[in-house]
């Protein structure tokens, strides 16, 4: 009697935990939009060798309360472990095992984070920092859907099946390019916007340019796939909740795609770096979500299909 409560208080602490990752990324481009990652210096976990940084260094207290942020969510995430290991060990344990995989990505995050600082900040090391970022925040959202979504149609595995995974691939591919454009300095390479410097591919203007428009592009793939998704997923699943899903997701990236644009023609409104983060963010967990509820639609075909073979098939279950 006492793992009902358990099951349905464990979405509840998933999803608040994954908001807050999403409130962490921003934070994190905050952070780098405001040049606040070595606020603290190549000190961690002290704040320039103190517990808290003096009041009148703004820089230094955006930097550490990034930190205690983090730190807010471990606290969210161990009380998810702990719910995972009572409620699911004995059923439904994909959702324990997701919990598990967000726990040791949240360890290499934290490790990461503090490598970043450490090394003064390296491009190669911010962009991993926040790949690993996605991927927790991933995690998260795959493990609150475990714990939550039934299928109401069982199908499976097709060229939507397909669509959906290789978009939600790609939107981790452009938010991956777009820690690179900024971890190189090359946020400005391109002074207009859709084309570079007049050009729509700058060939010669060196490769802080070519950098910049490779994200651009990749951005344009993403549009070209989530408005071909959103097609099938309407013509071929009649569950509303995957329709939404997408239909959010579109709404996502061109929020993002726009605030990219607004960035790139208005350099002096750093906040916009930040919120351009957001949505990309937002966008690649609404994706995850997806991939997610069509895995879980694909495994109860795959069960359907086993019982029914099962019962038309009595001579393969073994004799007592």
């Amino acid at each position: 009697m006492q793992a009902t409560p358990r099951i349905g208080l464990f979405p509840r602490v998933a999803f608040v935990t994954a908001l807050l990752t999403l409130g962490l990324i921003v934070f994190g481009a905050v952070v780098r939009v405001t040049d606040s990652g070595l606020g603290c210096g190549e000190h961690w976990p002290l704040c320039n060798g103190t517990i808290f940084p003096p009041l009148d260094n703004t820089i230094a207290w955006i930097e550490w309360l990034h930190r205690l942020f983090a730190a807010v969510i471990g606290l969210f995430g161990l009380g998810m472990l702990a719910l995972a290991i009572r409620a699911y060990r004995q059923q439904n344990r994909r959702v324990l095992n997701m919990t598990i995989v967000a726990a040791v990505l949240f360890t290499l995050q934290s490790a990461l984070g503090a490598l970043v600082v450490v090394w003064s900040l390296p491009p190669t090391m911010v962009t991993l920092h926040l790949g690993t970022a996605m991927l927790l925040l991933g995690a998260l959202l795959i493990s609150g859907v475990f714990a939550t979504y039934r299928p109401r149609i069982h199908y499976g595995v097709d060229r939507v099946t397909t669509l959906v995974y290789l978009t939600t691939a790609l939107s981790l591919v452009i938010i991956l390019t777009g820690a690179l454009v900024r971890g190189s300095g090359s946020s400005f390479a391109c002074s207009d916007w859709p084309l570079c410097n007049g050009e729509v591919l700058p060939l010669n203007q060196g490769r802080w340019a070519l950098i910049h428009m490779l994200h651009r592009y990749s951005v344009l793939a993403l549009g070209i796939s989530l408005l071909i998704l959103v097609y099938y997923v309407y013509r071929d699943r009649q569950d509303g909740r995957l329709r939404t899903v997408a239909v959010c997701a579109l709404i996502g990236y061109f929020s993002q795609a726009a605030i990219g644009a607004f960035y790139v023609l208005r350099p002096g409104e750093a906040l916009w770096g930040a919120a351009h983060v957001g949505m990309a963010a937002t966008t690649w967990a609404l994706l995850v979500a997806l991939s997610g509820m069509e895995w879980l639609s694909n495994q109860s075909s795959v069960q359907e299909a086993a019982k029914s073979s099962a019962a038309w098939n009595p001579q393969s279950s073994p004799t007592p």
